[in-house]
């Protein structure tokens, strides 16, 4: 299994990002995804998750309007748009894929990737 997220990188305030995640090793469709993300010192937060039944969104209020998850079963790709970005928003951001069946939870984490915001 693996989990590798991409698009991390230096902006500025304002700014846009565009991080991916390229999942293999499992079947991506059948797993609910997300992006998490830790700052320097705090705890990992949830940013945002799209469900594999219906491809539904729920954001994190403080990124709601701002950041959008979206995936694509053919490419077993997540992604996550990120605008007017704050430098709040620092931090590294990881990818999760997430199932629970029969009893059994599934989950997976990738390594993450560094997105600074900073003029």
């Amino acid at each position: 299994v693996q989990l590798v997220e991409s698009g991390g990188n230096l902006v500025q305030p304002g700014g846009s990002l565009r991080l991916s995640c390229a999942a293999s090793g499992f079947t991506f469709s059948l797993y609910d995804m997300s992006w998490y993300r830790q700052a320097p010192g705090k705890e990992r937060e949830l940013v945002a998750t799209i469900t594999s039944a219906d491809g539904s969104t729920n954001n994190a209020d403080s990124m709601k309007g701002r950041f959008t998850i979206s995936r694509d079963n053919a490419l077993n790709t997540v992604s996550l748009q990120m605008n007017s970005l704050k430098p709040e928003d620092t931090a590294v951001y990881s990818c999760n894929a997430f199932r629970r069946s029969l009893g059994v939870k599934y989950d997976y984490w990738g390594q993450g990737t560094q997105v600074t915001v900073s003029s």
